[in-house]
């Protein structure tokens, strides 16, 4: 028994013996296999990270050299609106005259001022268009004279610049640059879909017109798909949806600027702020942008189906005042003449219940129904009149900018 436990202790002494000779002579092995473990445990450890580790430590310039990328292509906008023709009439010298014009109410004549507004916008296409808001530059033939004023190392100075299209429900408007040769520096369309709520962005403009021109401010995605109501200049209230809100600064002179991801792409186009909030932002969506830009560039507006009728709500009050069903789908209450609707039959007092196959239970649904379709498509409605439910089929039309 004593022999055998010997004989055992000299083997394991001679196995560790042979270990620790392998180590000497080729300890190259190990350390190249402890190397690799610790490898994988760090790139284990960096995607487990969170991103704002990479975003401050790896890289603290990433905001400037997004900002240093984009601002060529950034643009400032000057709007000269045409004057106004008024009433003239010059106080006279002879004081008789200046009497009897008291004396009848007549005011003494003002030279009307020019109006001047200002935005931003950023370049898209090398050849010199640019998109930015609507409301910065209003519509074509109105008279206006657009100045763009580019800063790259390749093209510098003042540009004239005119309307490709516009559109004032989506606040969108596209510029052609005149007068310079190519190619313009431009920035990248991004996703917004792809949007993450709380990702940084930044947004980059000229607020309060050129002194601040190339302003950079950072700040996170604060939320999507919000809906505001804007009063314009007119008193007329305008509603925009599916904004992105962020509490990067924007001010006036941002709007139609480029609010960009930490990859330097277009995510959003600067818009409004709230009027009664502080860090409160909002821009459009770049998709919106994308998907009407081909209409703006050729054709000079964008093309929506149309159907044509006013229309509310089936309350439960209208329900049990016209006995009907239920509550499902909208009352007509007036149909526009010329319309599509009045083309196809539809009458005021009729509940559309139905669009093809997709059930139209509020406002809401028929609108986005409608928006589904291209101007010139055939659709088949569900009537419900006067206890009948009818189908009629309807050629929907190109909706009229007002």
């Amino acid at each position: 028994m004593q022999r055998r436990r010997l004989s055992t202790i000299v083997v394991v002494a001679l196995v560790l013996l042979a270990g620790l000779f392998v180590v000497s002579q080729y300890p190259e092995i190990f350390v190249s296999a402890q190397t690799e473990r610790d490898r994988t445990v760090t790139s284990e450890a960096e995607s487990n990270s969170a991103a704002p580790a990479v975003f401050f430590f790896d890289n603290p310039y990433l905001i400037a050299d997004v900002a240093e990328a984009a601002n060529p292509a950034t643009v400032y906008i000057q709007v000269k609106w045409k004057v106004q023709d008024q009433a003239t009439r010059y106080w006279s010298r002879d004081p008789i005259s200046q009497f009897f014009d008291f004396f009848w109410g007549i005011q003494p004549y003002q030279q009307p001022t020019q109006r001047i507004t200002q935005g931003s916008g950023f370049i898209i296409d090398a050849s010199g268009i640019v998109l930015t808001n609507q409301h910065v530059v209003g519509n074509a033939g109105q008279g206006q004279e657009i100045t763009v004023t580019v800063t790259s190392p390749q093209i510098s100075g003042d540009f004239k610049a005119r309307i490709l299209g516009s559109d004032a429900t989506l606040d969108l408007a596209v510029l052609q640059i005149e007068g310079a040769d190519g190619p313009f520096p431009t920035v990248p369309l991004g996703d917004s879909d792809k949007a993450r709520q709380g990702e940084f962005v930044i947004a980059i403009g000229n607020p309060y017109g050129r002194q601040f021109d190339h302003t950079v401010t950072v700040g996170v995605l604060s939320a999507k798909g919000r809906e505001i109501e804007i009063v314009d200049t007119n008193g007329t209230s305008k509603t925009y949806k599916n904004l992105m809100q962020t509490d990067a600064a924007i001010n006036s002179g941002n709007s139609g600027g480029p609010l960009l991801n930490i990859r330097g792409e277009v995510i959003g186009i600067n818009a409004a702020v709230h009027a009664q909030a502080q860090g409160i932002g909002f821009a459009i969506p770049i998709n919106v942008a994308k998907e009407v830009l081909q209409d703006l560039i050729e054709i000079g507006s964008v093309q929506r189906a149309w159907l044509g009728v006013w229309h509310t709500d089936v309350t439960e009050q209208i329900k049990n005042y016209y006995r009907f069903p239920d509550t499902k789908g909208v009352i007509v209450t007036e149909v526009v003449s010329g319309s599509p609707a009045e083309e196809a039959g539809i009458q005021a007092g009729d509940v559309i219940r139905r669009i093809n196959d997709t059930d139209i239970l509020g406002r809401d649904d028929l609108e986005n129904a409608v928006a589904q379709f291209k101007p010139g498509d055939q659709v088949m409605l569900t009537i419900y009149r006067r206890g009948q439910t009818l189908l009629l089929p309807v050629t929907l039309g190109n909706k009229p900018a007002e």
